[in-house]
């Protein structure tokens, strides 16, 4: 049976930046098919406003039923649609989430903190924007041919301040007592200099009960950009060591 893989983005990029990931399973996985979605607020989706579990009805009718795969902010989106549309998510893979911030504090912290950054977002030039934000410490694994600039150029400057608005991870109530409820097979995957997401994939990895954690050696925070044959390569064994045919509830 052919296997169908979705796939989500992260904060400023678009579906085009699985690209490289998509050509490399082509090749693992023969005959598999892809959808890479643009999340609301992004891409061909710039104009689309959604919260987060809205992201994820976005994500699941245009995605459809197979195995999720969504890193970062799309990781995070990819775990809603794992809990509201489980009937969509046979397998589901993780790269570099969270399932939230724990206090109303932290919360409202990370909320004033997206709103910051929205109003700079509408202030500054996009490529300006980029600039400062591809120079957060958590990329410093990308390259200058890694970090996808052109890609991410393809956004709106609205777009992007309503989904840290909407959908920010301020905004996201707190999913760790719920991973017990994804019966689904899932694969976290994070990078070896990712101390901070290393810790958050081993919890996820303990929550969740079909779940197991992957470390890609000598990547930062964005594995799929900065080591994709590594990545496709866990990608693909993860979803052959998985029966198909599983029933969904």
């Amino acid at each position: 049976m052919a296997q169908h893989l979705v796939f989500a983005h992260g904060f400023t990029q678009t579906a085009r930046s699985w690209t490289p990931i998509e050509r490399l399973l082509a090749v693992r996985l023969p005959g598999s098919t892809h959808c890479a979605v643009d999340l609301p607020g992004h891409g061909a989706a710039a104009r689309l406003r959604r919260d987060l579990w809205g992201a994820a009805d976005h994500l699941t009718s245009v995605g459809g039923r197979g195995t999720y795969v969504g890193y970062s902010m799309g990781g995070r989106v990819a775990l809603h649609a794992a809990l509201r549309h489980p009937e969509h998510v046979d397998r589901l893979v993780v790269i570099g989430a969270t399932a939230g911030l724990e206090t109303e504090r932290e919360r409202a912290e990370r909320r004033a903190a997206d709103q910051a950054l929205a109003d700079r977002v509408t202030r500054q030039s996009l490529a300006a924007f980029l600039e400062d934000w591809l120079s957060n410490p958590l990329f410093a694994g990308l390259t200058d041919e890694t970090a996808q600039r052109d890609d991410r150029l393809r956004n709106t400057r609205a777009g992007l301040a309503s989904s840290l608005r909407l959908f920010g991870t301020g905004t996201q109530e707190p999913l760790w007592d719920r991973l017990g409820e994804i019966d689904c097979p899932t694969l976290v995957l994070v990078g070896e200099h990712d101390a901070k997401f290393r810790v958050i994939g081993e919890r996820l990895a303990t929550g969740i009960a079909d779940a197991q954690l992957r470390v890609i050696d000598g990547a930062g925070h964005s594995v799929h950009l900065e080591r994709p044959e590594a990545t496709a390569d866990e990608i693909a064994d993860f979803v052959r060591r998985q029966s198909p045919d599983r029933p969904r509830s």
